[in-house]
């Protein structure tokens, strides 16, 4: 079945806030890069955010630097994407995936990277 599994999207008003989780039910997230990306209707899918497995490192797109934040929480096996701030062109179905091969203080924000994948959530953010 699904590698990743992916919940909390929706629709929200602009300004609003949402938080995407995402568990893995065959492993254990704590061993692994992750990452979050975003695909918008005709447009390539996009990284949005990535962390470590270590957690040391962080990175994000320019376009949601401050007003997103990736977390990981080891004892719940789950990695949350906090957004505030959020505009129409947040808009989106978001998808987290794992990169199983990562160094432990590295990630990266290319599609080609990872090696497991969610379903990917929908949010909609209306003007």
């Amino acid at each position: 079945q699904l590698q990743l599994v992916e919940s909390g999207g929706g629709l929200v008003q602009a300004g609003g806030s949402l938080t995407l989780s995402c568990t893995a039910p065959r492993f254990t997230l704590e061993y692994v890069a992750v990452g979050w990306f975003r695909q918008a209707p005709g447009k390539e899918r996009e990284g949005v955010s990535c962390m470590s497995s270590s957690g040391e490192t962080t990175n994000y797109t320019d376009s949601v630097k401050g007003r997103f934040t990736i977390s990981r929480d080891n004892a719940k096996n789950t990695v949350y994407l906090q957004m505030n701030s959020l505009k129409p062109e947040d808009t989106a179905i978001y998808y987290c995936a794992a990169d199983w091969h990562a160094v432990r203080a590295m990630c990266v924000m290319s599609r080609y990277e990872y090696d497991y994948w969610g379903q990917g959530t929908q949010v909609t953010v209306s003007s």
